[in-house]
């Protein structure tokens, strides 16, 4: 019987795991990104926008799990799991939001291929265009577009989606988007998950939408200073708010006890004397100066 012979492990093999192994366990961070359609030159190019905020990996996943099984993490498995085809992995001491958000940042439009699925009806609208009647005529009609030649140049009468969410977009269809500079798409590093060394938290789905929340918290702070009014809650935010109504309170309090009538509502002179008489009289408009409606001026101001 002849001996079974274990072939050693290549020396750069066991350096590429050495050196994740280091980078897993001295970062704060580990994000998973897919790179799934990311050209060669726009992966070089945000890699150089990330250096000195994150290393990039892309290695092979027998010796991605050999180090995760070496290193510190503690959800081994689900990080393991992370693993697929076009998928980088980036090791930062950055907060996983704020590393994510700056792959989101990175991200550039780019033009629509045959064969990807649309992520949103694709339309074109109405109205002129740079190209000339030739060749495009045709290629416009295809997709369902009515067109007219206007001063020389090409208009499209009335808009239409040439691609539907959710289907292929076919050949004519790209053709069409290219030639009009249509760009549906964005390319970049899109974050997967994350995982927090230190603290071993897992985020196996990001979703940062910052317009959408930044919506959510002042719609939010909206409702929630006219509520802190009403029950006199005391913050930064109220004060003002509170000294500028009870000022108010108490000219109309003021007016009560006088017997004063409720001031009129500012209207336009009817006429140049009557603006003239009205200027000759100062005490009698600071009596009708406009009511001031608190509630509607927080509406406004407040959304």
């Amino acid at each position: 019987m002849t001996e079974e012979r274990h072939k050693p492990i290549p020396k750069i093999k066991l350096k590429i795991v050495k050196e994740l192994i280091e980078l897993i366990d001295s970062n704060k961070t580990v994000l998973v990104a897919s790179i799934y359609g990311l050209p060669a030159s726009k992966f070089q190019e945000i890699g150089k926008k990330m250096r000195g905020k994150a290393t990039i990996k892309v290695p092979r996943r027998n010796l991605f799990n050999r180090a995760i099984d070496n290193s510190k993490v503690k959800d081994k498995e689900a990080l393991k799991a992370q693993y697929k085809a076009n998928t980088a992995f980036l090791f930062s001491n950055d907060d996983a939001f704020d590393l994510a958000s700056d792959l989101l940042k990175n991200k550039s439009l780019a033009k629509a291929r045959p064969g990807q699925i649309a992520l949103e009806d694709i339309e074109v609208q109405a109205g002129m265009t740079e190209l000339v009647p030739g060749p495009a005529i045709s290629e416009l009609g295809a997709v369902g577009l009515k067109i007219k030649v206007t001063g020389g140049k090409l208009e499209i009468v009335s808009g239409k989606v040439i691609a539907k969410k959710g289907e292929e977009i076919t050949q004519k269809a790209a053709d069409v988007m290219s030639k009009l500079n249509i760009l549906p798409f964005s390319i970049g590093y899109i974050p997967v998950s994350a995982f927090e060394i230190d603290t071993e938290k897992s985020y196996l789905e990001i979703n940062i939408d910052v317009e959408g929340t930044r919506d959510d918290l002042v719609n939010a702070y909206s409702k929630a200073l006219p509520f802190a009014l009403n029950i006199g809650y005391l913050t930064d935010a109220t004060a003002k708010l509170m000294i500028r109504m009870a000022g108010l309170h108490e000219v109309k309090l003021i007016r009560t006890i006088n017997g004063e009538p409720e001031p009129a509502p500012a209207s336009v002179p009817a006429s140049e004397d009557e603006g003239k008489a009205e200027d000759n009289n100062p005490k009698e408009n600071a009596k009708e100066e406009p009511k001031v409606d608190a509630a509607a001026g927080l509406g406004a101001l407040f959304g």
